[in-house]
């Protein structure tokens, strides 16, 4: 990492008077968060923009898009707005937590403060659970509930764990995360939620109320009163349904050379096990729907040399590149943002070969 850089890496970044969504590459340094388009595999100079972090306020988690849960949004001091996506949750939240840093500097206290969690929670007194559970349900402010799918069965009206601590964070009715897993976890033992599927009702059994409610993207939960639950009969599961119920072992933005065209794009890849799945969305659009994946069963994963550019590799791409070949002899050519991401990513992968 260059001198200076506190975090560097891919980012989704709305447009200023197009709206639309375009991954970047940003660097953040004590004053600045810059950030660059990418061509060829490269980041191009100069930078695209640049934004001054003195006087910016940052808001995390964003709620502002309902179909993009994994925002930050930045305020400048002249009333500029930023929308930037991670890739999952633990990313944005490593992004939020540099930029905050970055922000306050000069402010050695409130440095000190992101380091700590409160270690006890009170609700406020003039606040009751039933008020919560009401603003949760509300049409237009409310926390969103849509079919959600876990392990081939599809559960109506849920919502995830780590989208309700998002929710209860953004609507100040927690000030961190841990208050979030309390306040959620008072919620379930008054019983205005119930835990849905596998992962969340597994939680239950443990004896620590903290540890009840799960802060994750693939646990489940309803309101108490409007569990449904539907299970898809086996003959009627469809392939990509089967693909996709596999439990998420890692996820991250990485370039990946077409098939055809032989460009470079920046894709979101969520790695699956049981069964082993690697699939890629394209982060520009509003839909949660993979464009591509391929079963990992009988799959070869490596890494390429990054002296020169390797055989199969088109255009003047290099660093950071590993394939992987299908059981079918089909080849993808990826490439990630470090060579630590890259072992980390060939290590995962081959875990499920």
């Amino acid at each position: 990492m260059e001198d200076g850089v506190l975090k560097e890496g891919f980012l989704v970044k709305r447009g200023h008077i197009v709206h639309n969504w375009k991954a970047r590459w940003f660097i953040l340094r004590q004053n600045t968060l810059v950030y660059y388009k990418l061509e060829g595999g490269r980041r191009v100079n100069p930078p695209k923009g640049r934004i001054l972090l003195d006087g910016c306020t940052i808001t995390c988690p964003c709620l502002d898009y309902e179909n993009r849960p994994l925002l930050i949004k930045l305020k400048t001091q002249t009333s500029t707005e930023y929308f930037l996506e991670a890739s999952s949750r633990e990313e944005r939240d490593a992004w939020a937590f540099e930029i905050t840093g970055a922000i306050h500097a000069g402010q050695p206290g409130k440095v000190q403060q992101l380091h700590s969690l409160r270690n006890s929670f009170k609700l406020p007194p003039h606040i009751s659970l039933h008020q919560i559970v009401d603003k949760m349900q509300n049409s237009s402010s409310g926390i969103r509930s849509s079919p959600n799918m876990e392990q081939g069965s599809t559960y109506k009206k849920t919502f995830l764990g780590s989208s309700l601590v998002d929710w209860l964070i953004s609507n100040s009715f927690a000030a961190s995360r841990l208050e979030g897993v309390t306040l959620a976890s008072m919620l379930m033992e008054e019983n205005f939620l119930s835990p849905v599927g596998v992962r969340s009702m597994g939680a239950i059994r443990s004896g620590d109320l903290a540890e009840q409610f799960l802060d994750d993207s693939t646990a489940l939960y309803t309101f108490a009163e409007s569990y449904k639950k539907k299970i898809s009969p086996k003959e009627e599961i469809s392939l990509s349904t089967v693909e996709l119920s596999g439990t998420v072992v890692k996820q991250g933005y990485l370039a990946k050379q077409g098939h055809k065209r032989k460009n470079w794009k920046v894709r979101r890849f969520v790695l699956r096990k049981d069964p082993a799945f690697l699939h890629y969305y394209d982060p520009s659009k509003e839909e949660n729907r993979p464009v591509g994946g391929f079963s990992l069963r009988g799959s070869l994963v490596s890494a390429l040399e990054d002296n020169g550019v390797p055989t199969g590799v088109k255009g003047n791409v290099q660093g950071n590149l590993f394939k992987v070949i299908t059981k079918d002899d089909k080849h993808y050519y990826i490439q990630a943002s470090s060579k630590v991401e890259r072992v980390e990513w060939i290590e995962a992968i081959k875990k499920l070969t």
